[in-house]
């Protein structure tokens, strides 16, 4: 019987613990949560402490945490130069698309505040030569 074996299987004051959370860890995240609502519910402040073991030990890690610890950052190089400058040449030519395509827009607006206000002023133009106006009679 190995040490840890020998530890895992004691019956000191923390022995029940182990075993507690060797079940809940065979059980699933599912499990874990369930004795949090039960402690909760029991009594809170075993809830409360349950909770902050689970975070603390990644039980229930946040996902905003593992999603920034595994992504690799922008800014980085992961050591392979072939992919480095590929990832530098692909973000260079994604700016210029951008830029390309935000200028594309500006002139799209600009035709059409153009469009629409061509359109004002003839609408206006038609409705003054509509109008008679009787300035001798003013």
């Amino acid at each position: 019987m190995t040490t840890l074996a020998r530890n895992s299987d004691a019956c000191g004051p923390l022995g029940w613990l182990g075993r507690a959370e060797g079940w809940l860890d065979e059980k699933g995240k599912g499990a874990w949560i369930a004795a949090m609502v039960i402690a909760f519910v029991l009594v809170w402040p075993v809830g409360l402490a349950l909770l902050f073991y689970m975070i603390w030990s990644n039980k229930m890690p946040c996902k905003s945490r593992r999603n920034r610890r595994d992504a690799v950052p922008m800014t980085g190089t992961t050591g392979n130069t072939a992919f480095d400058n590929y990832r530098a040449e692909t973000l260079r030519r994604l700016e210029e698309e951008r830029e390309s395509f935000e200028s594309f827009l500006h002139r799209l607006r600009e035709a059409k505040d153009k469009a629409e206000f061509d359109q004002f002023m003839d609408e206006r133009a038609r409705a003054a030569a509509d109008t008679p106006t009787d300035r001798a009679n003013v």
